[in-house]
């Protein structure tokens, strides 16, 4: 059990509900994350809210180990084709699922949001290819204290050694010492959402592309080259990182006001 309604399965794939009536809302977390990351973000959001839980994260099944964002894409398929969603949100690695999702099936959603994407048609860049490096190898090593620096790197300096940092480095190398989760931090950087950005050119569905500057995981340029690809995208980026940490309400803001227009 976790706060909301109780947890369901659909395959290997966990989801919460919360909310009711229509619209249908679907949210997709990023790597190492889950359901209490996302729900933040739909709680100005109208009707039914839908928070999964990936394979390989929570209390979901594992992750192949063969997975691509197609596998993600699945997970992303299966619930919201459950509850019959016809809006998205998907952050990060959420994003890379739904971007692939509707590379697919361009009428599938009325409309998406997608949060700090990370990866488009090529891979991570080398800075963000050596940060998964790093907490693979700090894994590898079962040394606590060198995974939770590099998890540290993910928190703005204006925020670090704050108590919410703590409880953020803490929560998340729990979730990284999950089984399977060295493994797919070796895989995820030589993945792409889609082999080429002209998949997207079918998509008709009004679309919020947020991005921001300075984040190595999440480039700027990977939001504009997607915001780009979408015919009916609108693109925001943050002038910094850290949204999660010092724009946390105009997000909730931007993404209601947009899932909630008729």
């Amino acid at each position: 059990m976790v706060e909301g309604r109780p947890v369901g399965r659909v395959g290997d794939v966990d989801w919460l509900l919360t909310g009711s009536g229509d619209p249908v809302t679907v949210f997709a977390h990023g790597f190492g994350g889950g359901i209490s990351d996302t729900r933040p973000l739909g709680s100005g959001v109208d009707g039914t809210r839908v928070f999964l839980s990936f394979r390989g994260h929570g209390g979901s099944g594992p992750l192949p180990p063969d997975w691509t964002y197609d596998t993600l894409a699945d997970d992303v398929r299966q619930v919201a084709d459950l509850h019959g969603a016809t809006r998205a949100v998907g952050a990060s690695l959420g994003a890379g699922a739904l971007t692939r999702l509707v590379a697919d099936e361009p009428e599938r959603f009325e409309r998406l949001v997608l949060f700090l994407p990370a990866v488009l048609d090529e891979p991570r860049p080398a800075e963000a290819r050596g940060r998964f490096v790093a907490l693979a190898d700090a894994l590898d090593a079962d040394d606590e204290d060198r995974l939770a620096s590099v998890v540290a790197l993910e928190v703005p300096a204006e925020f670090s050694g704050s108590a919410a940092a703590r409880t953020y480095v803490r929560q998340r190398t729990v979730a990284l010492r999950a089984p399977g989760m060295r493994e797919a931090l070796r895989r995820l950087p030589a993945l792409t959402a889609v082999p080429s950005a002209d998949a997207l050119r079918a998509l008709r569905a009004p679309t919020s592309v947020i991005g921001c500057v300075g984040d190595p995981l999440h480039p700027a340029s990977v939001a504009e080259a997607l915001a780009d690809a979408v015919p009916n995208a609108i693109l925001h980026v943050y002038p910094q990182p850290g949204v999660l940490w010092n724009q946390r309400g105009d997000l909730r803001r931007r993404i209601s006001e947009f899932l909630n227009s008729r």
